[in-house]
């Protein structure tokens, strides 16, 4: 798994073993060219990522410009990885900020919210229930995580692609990327 553009574009990202499930090389460059068709580009954005795995989407932000990405991670192995990942792009960085917080998703947004966010990503293991992302989601509209521009995406598996969004969100878009399928959704304050 590399970064695909940006400053740190071509390094090599380590994975975590039995632990997560990578989002595909042809996922993340889907979503990121949907992103850039949203935004325009990466610079001054902010970045949540959660369900964090490998740290490969924020980091991707990051490399592309991004100002802010927090990663939320709770497997101890994975965090490490984000870590190290972090390191192997870091010198490439020019000034975005990141930090990975060890926690599980579902507590970073049950707490008072750390920044507000243009871009949230949300990737949990396939056996998540929707009612679950739902939660999640409901909690970051009512939380007062998003920015009023704010885009979400929602990764889930291709099998069980009836994702519906709660209330407080619209739906833009969904892609189908082999297993996977991304569902976009705008924030509506």
């Amino acid at each position: 798994m590399r970064i695909i553009a940006g400053v740190a574009k071509g390094r090599t990202l380590g994975t975590v073993a039995g632990a997560t499930r990578p989002t595909s090389d042809r996922a993340r460059e889907g979503l990121f060219s949907s992103l850039l068709s949203e935004f325009g580009d990466f610079l001054g954005l902010h970045v949540l990522d959660l369900f964090g795995g490998s740290g490969a989407i924020g980091l991707e932000a990051l490399s592309r410009g991004a100002s802010l990405v927090h990663i939320v991670e709770k497997d101890s192995d994975a965090q490490k990885t984000v870590e190290n990942n972090f390191e192997l792009v870091n010198k490439n960085m020019p000034t975005g900020k990141f930090h990975l917080y060890s926690m599980s998703a579902q507590r970073f947004v049950s707490d008072p919210p750390k920044d507000k966010y243009h871009i949230v990503y949300i990737d949990p293991p396939y056996e998540f229930l929707d009612s679950e992302v739902e939660e999640i989601l409901s909690k970051l509209h009512s939380g007062g995580f998003l920015k009023d521009d704010a885009l979400i995406a929602v990764e889930r598996t291709a099998k069980r692609s009836n994702f519906s969004w709660p209330s407080g969100f619209t739906a833009v878009r969904e892609r189908n990327y082999g297993q996977a399928t991304i569902f976009y959704g705008n924030y509506t304050p």
